[in-house]
């Protein structure tokens, strides 16, 4: 879907120098890949950074079945005549602006193929079923991202692919700016930001045992808003943290036991 621009700047606490280098990217038209965990702030950077660039943004959520077809596009029948219709990418191209791939290595490996000519100096993206060609124009720009943690034998980069882009680690903010951000975004009072920054570091604890996915900055947040609209912590922790995180009984009830040590 794109995204227009308008002035308001999505909210983004930077912890590095990660905008300087998003700046720099797109100033000397190079792709960028996000790497980092569920809910760490990866796609609110990119509409972050593509706001404060004025930049138009497209955003692509890929899938299992996600196809090359889905991003360039096809023929569709309208009318009873056979018209191309272009696909997200190939739109973004076509008219510029930052192409946000998001979780790439869960859409089908032809995928990447078609990427690969737009991320070295051809910066051209062919379009086999019309025999035409783009070019990208100057403020194109096309960002990936995926989450380390799922990597395995089928859903990974090939070395060939990566070695295409500019990379970014991402991870969960340090605590004071983890705080910062869940009183940006919920205004919550300080004390309970706190209090549930450091709920989330003992749960994280857990994520290296019995958790497939580490609790986000994101479920903070969601807790906070929760507490702010006067849902009582216990209630908004086993909504926003507790249930989300585990369907397993036994590691539910580990979750809560973190809780109640929490806030008592």
């Amino acid at each position: 879907m794109n995204t227009p621009f308008t002035p308001a700047i999505p909210y983004y606490r930077a912890v590095g120098d990660e905008c300087e280098l998003f700046t720099h990217a797109y100033k000397n038209h190079l792709p960028l890949l996000i790497k980092g965990p569920t809910g760490c702030g990866k796609t609110r950077f990119v509409a972050h950074m593509a706001a404060r660039l004025g930049l138009p943004l497209t955003t692509v959520a890929c899938h299992d079945d996600l196809s090359a077809a889905d991003l360039v596009g096809r023929f569709l029948i309208t009318g009873g005549e056979t018209r191309w219709s272009d696909g997200p990418l190939t739109r973004a191209v076509r008219d510029g602006g930052i192409c946000y791939l998001d979780e790439i290595v869960e859409a089908r490996k032809d995928t990447t193929v078609v990427l690969h000519p737009l991320t070295d100096d051809r910066r051209i993206l062919p379009i086999e079923r019309t025999g035409e060609t783009l070019e990208a124009p100057p403020g194109f720009m096309l960002v990936v991202s995926y989450n380390p943690g799922y990597q395995n034998a089928l859903k990974s980069l090939k070395p060939s692919t990566r070695q295409r882009f500019l990379a970014l680690q991402f991870g969960f903010p340090p605590p004071s700016v983890e705080t910062e951000i869940l009183i940006a975004e919920s205004d919550v009072d300080p004390a309970t930001a706190k209090r549930l920054v450091a709920l989330g570091e003992r749960l994280r604890l857990l994520a290296r045992q019995d958790l497939e996915e580490a609790v986000s900055t994101r479920l903070l947040v969601y807790a906070a808003k929760l507490a702010v609209g006067g849902l009582p912590l216990a209630a908004a922790c086993e909504a926003a943290l507790v249930e989300p995180l585990s369907d397993d009984p036994a590691v539910q009830s580990a979750l809560r036991e973190v809780v109640r040590a929490q806030f008592g």
